[in-house]
């Protein structure tokens, strides 16, 4: 199961994951972001209740962050230590901004 909500202001997007981003939820997450409005430079992936995170989640981010990189900016924030760790092992903290 996952949650997700977003806020749009100006020119800066944040959504909120809450639950697991796995096999089942990753398309959910792909069609919510395919309806991301244009004009947007900054996109806030806010973590701090997402549970998990398995490779279809992470194709998710990437193809986000491919997307980003030629629109603006892109970062994940409160990522806790069990998604963290994820993303380390993978790689994709050698180039996805993480804040607290």
């Amino acid at each position: 199961m996952l949650n997700i909500t977003n806020n749009t202001e100006n020119e800066m997007m944040t959504v909120w994951l809450e639950g697991s981003l796995d096999t089942n939820t990753a398309p959910n997450f792909e069609d919510a972001m395919k309806d991301m409005p244009d004009g947007i430079t900054e996109l806030i992936i806010d973590m701090e209740k997402l549970e998990y995170i398995s490779s279809a989640g992470l194709r998710v981010l990437l193809t986000l962050y491919k997307q980003m990189t030629v629109k603006g900016d892109m970062k994940l924030v409160h990522v806790n230590d069990i998604v963290k760790e994820i993303l380390n092992v993978t790689g994709f903290t050698n180039f996805l901004k993480l804040e607290e």
